[in-house]
C-alpha cells in the first residue's frame, strides 16, 4: 500500500486540515482499533465518545463534530463519503486476473479480446462474444456466445455469463454471480410442465456492481435490465424481465420476482421479497424483511417486516393474531348492540 501524507490526503477529499500536514498516514481504521500512522474518520456522533481515546494519528469529521477532537483533522462534509474515497485511494484488492490470457483459457477464434484484457486460468470465452480495453475475467469463469463486456469491467472467478448477455463498462461482478441463466417460465398441460424458452437477453448498464452468488435471469421475451449505477448485494434472484433503475441500491437475500419495475435511486434492505409484475416508484425505501404485494406508487419509507421479541411475547401476540377474526366479530356484535 503506498503512503500518503495528511495534505495530500487533504487536497483529495477537498478537505479543511488542521494540524500536521507532513504526516505520514499508512491505513485507514476504525476509531476504536486505530494506531500510530492510521487515520480514521466519524460519520456517526453515536461514536463521538471514542474520539477522545483513538490513537489514530489523524480523524475525518464533520464540521459539527471537530470540536470534540484535538488530533490532526481533517474537516469534510461528509465523513462516509470521505471515507469512501480515501478506501478508494488506498485500495489493495489485486487483480482478478494477471495481465494477457492465461494458456489454460479456451478463448474461441471468432471471439473478439483487446489486448489490454486480462483473462483467467481455465476461463471460456465462446464464440463472438467481444471483450473490450482493460476488463478483468477471474479463473474459472465461463463468458458465452455472443457476450459484450465494456471496457474497464471486472468479474472475479467462476462467473457464468450466459448467450449474448450485455454488461457496460466499469462494472464489478463478484464471484459465483450467474447472469442469463434462464428464467423461471413454464406452463402445464394437465399435470405437465412444458418449458418455455427464455429468449430475451440481460443487459446491465455502467458502473453496476454484482454481489457474489446473485443471478440475474434472462427475459422470457423483452431483456432483464439493469440500469447504470445500480448496486446489487450478495446472494440475489433477480428474475426475468425485471428492471431496475439507476441508482438504486438492493442489500442481501432480496428476491424481485418476474417483471417487477424498480424505479431510480430506491433503497431495498435486505431479504426483501417482491411480487410479480408489481413497480416500485422513483426514491423509495424498503425496510428489510419486507414483502410487497402491491405497487408502491409514492415515495417514501416502506415496511412490513416484524421486528424480534422474546420468544415469549411473541408467542402472545401469535394467539392474540390467531383469534383477531373472533375479536373482530364480538367487537362487531357488541357495536350493534349498542346502536340506538
Amino acid at each position: 500500500m503506498q503512503n500518503y501524507t495528511l495534505s495530500q490526503i487533504a487536497e483529495l477529499l477537498s478537505a479543511e486540515l488542521q494540524g500536521d500536514g507532513a504526516l505520514e498516514i499508512t491505513k485507514i481504521a476504525t476509531l476504536a482499533h486505530a494506531r500510530s500512522g492510521h487515520i480514521a474518520f466519524l460519520a456517526n456522533k453515536k461514536y463521538r465518545s471514542q474520539l477522545e481515546a483513538t490513537q489514530a494519528s489523524a480523524v475525518i469529521v464533520s464540521e459539527a463534530d471537530a470540536p470534540y477532537f484535538n488530533g490532526n483533522k481533517l474537516i469534510v462534509s461528509n465523513p462516509y463519503v470521505s471515507y469512501a474515497k480515501l478506501a478508494q485511494l488506498m485500495d489493495t484488492t489485486p487483480r482478478s486476473a494477471a495481465t494477457g490470457i492465461h494458456p489454460s483459457a479456451v478463448v474461441d477464434p471468432n471471439a473478439t479480446v483487446s489486448k489490454s484484457a486480462a483473462i483467467g486460468a481455465n476461463t471460456v470465452i465462446e464464440s463472438n462474444a467481444i471483450i473490450n480495453d482493460n476488463v478483468q475475467i477471474g479463473p474459472n469463469s465461463f463468458i458465452g456466445e455472443g457476450v459484450k463486456i465494456g471496457s474497464g469491467t471486472k468479474l472475479w472467478s467462476n462467473v457464468t455469463i450466459y448467450h449474448n448477455v450485455e454488461i457496460g463498462s466499469d462494472c464489478l461482478l463478484q464471484a459465483n454471480s450467474v447472469i442469463g441463466s434462464d428464467g423461471f417460465g413454464y406452463a402445464n398441460e394437465r399435470g405437465q410442465w412444458i418449458k418455455i424458452p427464455q429468449l430475451g437477453s440481460v443487459i446491465i448498464g455502467d458502473k453496476v456492481e454484482i454481489g457474489a452468488s446473485t443471478t440475474i435471469d434472462r427475459g422470457a421475451l423483452d431483456d432483464t435490465i439493469i440500469h447504470s449505477n445500480v448496486i446489487i448485494d450478495n446472494q440475489c434472484q433477480i428474475a426475468h424481465n425485471v428492471e431496475v433503475n439507476s441508482g438504486t441500491a438492493i442489500a442481501g437475500c432480496t428476491v424481485l420476482a418476474g417483471s417487477v419495475t424498480i424505479g431510480k435511486n430506491c433503497q431495498i434492505g435486505g431479504m426483501t421479497a417482491i411480487n410479480g409484475h408489481m413497480s416500485v416508484c422513483d426514491g423509495v425505501i424498503i425496510t428489510g424483511m419486507s414483502m410487497v404485494t402491491k405497487s408502491i406508487t409514492e415515495p417514501g419509507i416502506y415496511s412490513s417486516g416484524i421486528p424480534h421479541t422474546t420468544n415469549k411475547e411473541w408467542r402472545k401476540s401469535i394467539a392474540h393474531l390467531r383469534n383477531l377474526s373472533e375479536m373482530k366479530s364480538r367487537i362487531k356484535a357488541l357495536e350493534q348492540l349498542n346502536k340506538p
